[in-house]
């Protein structure tokens, strides 16, 4: 139920802006999703509940397109901060990992089977926020609509099931077990030879000629792991379906914020069992390690556009519970410097430590030698920016890809190998992210191949 009028209408920049108060947000929001199921641009940023010191709404949806940036090759970070400045507006979106070719003399020689570009950012026609205010409609000025007459017509709107699946594909893994224990060893070699101290070296599943219902398979994953980043994305052929644990980078005035994670450990039914996990998790000298190196790799690339003395790490070795793990996250913060921008601190820190390694540059040398596929999306962020130049992004992880064009998906995971790792459970890590994962396809017909020998 729609509660009252208009607690107020504004123009916010080039919207009209109204706040409304619903009985109900997230059966609102699942209401928004449907609404919106077969929009060409649209993305859903969902805390699911999850909120902390930085966060800023519990859920955020930009639909319709007043205009879009879609790069595959060029100046990219030069033509985001053009295409911002033009529109003066929200815009959402995503950076692709491979953004790194652009930031270092580096390469992706390897085949991305979805297909997607360097990043691809949208000014949506509505925006939906949801705060402690109330539900927050945007309207942008060149289209003509009524927010509450919208807003109604959404909540009056009647959800259609999802169809049964009718076919099977299969999801094949790009490296099989004895192919990734191998690949794993080639980085351990490296850091035995003080080529690195630590790299995130990933793993793909692929499935081809796929039909698949992203928004039911978004529902269900969602519904598994609830996760603080969560992404339903649709832009153009490419579609996110994302339970990321994990914030890449936020920009609230001159205060960035930056929470790598690095230390998973598996939930346990049994109560006492999953306390104990946890406190392995914390005491764990492996672990500890891995968070320190990416959150040194953190400090040392903001203080690159901080004030002097304003980087912190606020939180360190901070460990959270999940529905599927537990992560050992730490925090780092910065003040950045008054004559730099949202582009200035991309640039200083994509892409994120804890998707490369440390160094940075030479992990993503060995990166690119040693996995199998292009990232892609995979590894990048999803997020974004608003008028006055504030940003969030996650980090692309615990992520299903599908290309609506070629019907392509794909799913990757990964881990960070330093010099303690035992390949065999950096696989079983890996396995572990993918289950829910895997558990989502599996329910639309799209399984694992052989999955008892992987």
């Amino acid at each position: 139920m729609l509660h009252g009028s208009y607690y107020f209408c504004t123009m916010l920049h080039n919207r009209a802006h109204v706040t409304v108060s619903i009985e109900d947000p997230v059966v609102f929001k699942d209401q928004l999703l449907e609404f919106y199921k077969d929009s060409t641009y649209f993305s859903l940023l969902d805390s699911n509940g999850h909120s902390d010191t930085y966060s800023s709404q519990q859920w955020l949806v930009g639909a319709g397109s007043v205009a879009s940036l879609e790069v595959t090759k060029g100046d990219a970070f030069t033509q985001l901060r053009d295409f911002h400045t033009t529109h003066a507006s929200w815009i959402l979106g995503f950076l692709s990992y491979d953004l790194k070719n652009e930031l270092e003399q580096l390469s992706s020689d390897h085949e991305d089977t979805v297909a997607a570009p360097l990043l691809h950012f949208f000014v949506p026609e509505i925006l939906f926020r949801y705060t402690a205010a109330g539900l927050e409609v945007a309207v942008h000025e060149t289209v003509a609509v009524d927010p509450f007459a919208l807003v109604k017509q959404i909540l009056n709107h009647n959800k259609v099931q999802p169809a049964v699946a009718t076919q099977t594909s299969e999801l094949t893994a790009i490296d099989t077990k004895d192919r990734y224990i191998a690949k794993v060893q080639k980085v351990l070699n490296h850091i035995y030879r003080g080529d690195i101290y630590e790299a995130n070296f990933c793993t793909q599943f692929q499935a081809r000629n796929v039909q698949l219902d992203t928004l039911r398979a978004f529902t269900e994953l969602n519904a598994i792991s609830s996760s603080p980043f969560s992404v339903y994305a649709s832009l153009g052929a490419l579609k996110i379906m994302c339970a990321s644990p994990e914030r890449y980078i936020k920009k609230e005035g001159a205060t960035i914020i930056s929470q790598p994670i690095k230390g998973t450990a598996k939930r346990a039914f049994n109560i006492l069992e999953d306390v104990a996990i946890k406190q392995q998790l914390a005491a764990d000298p492996k672990e500890r390690s891995e968070n320190v190196m990416i959150v040194d790799l953190v400090r040392n690339d903001l203080s690159k556009i901080a004030t002097t003395g304003s980087v912190q790490v606020s939180e360190l070795f901070g460990i959270y519970t999940f529905k599927q793990v537990h992560q050992m996250i730490s925090t780092v913060t910065a003040q950045l410097l008054p004559e730099l921008e949202f582009i200035d601190v991309l640039k200083a820190t994509f892409p994120m430590g804890s998707m490369t390694g440390a160094p940075k540059l030479s992990a993503m040398n060995i990166i690119e030698q040693t996995e199998s596929f292009k990232r892609g999306i995979y590894s990048g962020a999803v997020g974004y920016i608003t008028p006055q130049g504030d940003m969030d992004f996650n980090v692309v992880i615990r992520t299903i890809l599908y290309n609506t064009g070629n019907k392509n998906l794909s799913l990757s995971v990964g881990s960070a190998i330093t010099a303690q790792a035992i390949p065999e459970l950096e696989y079983d890590e890996c396995m572990l992210k993918a289950r829910a994962l895997f558990e989502v396809l599996a329910q639309q017909g799209v399984t694992l191949q052989h999955a008892h020998s992987l």
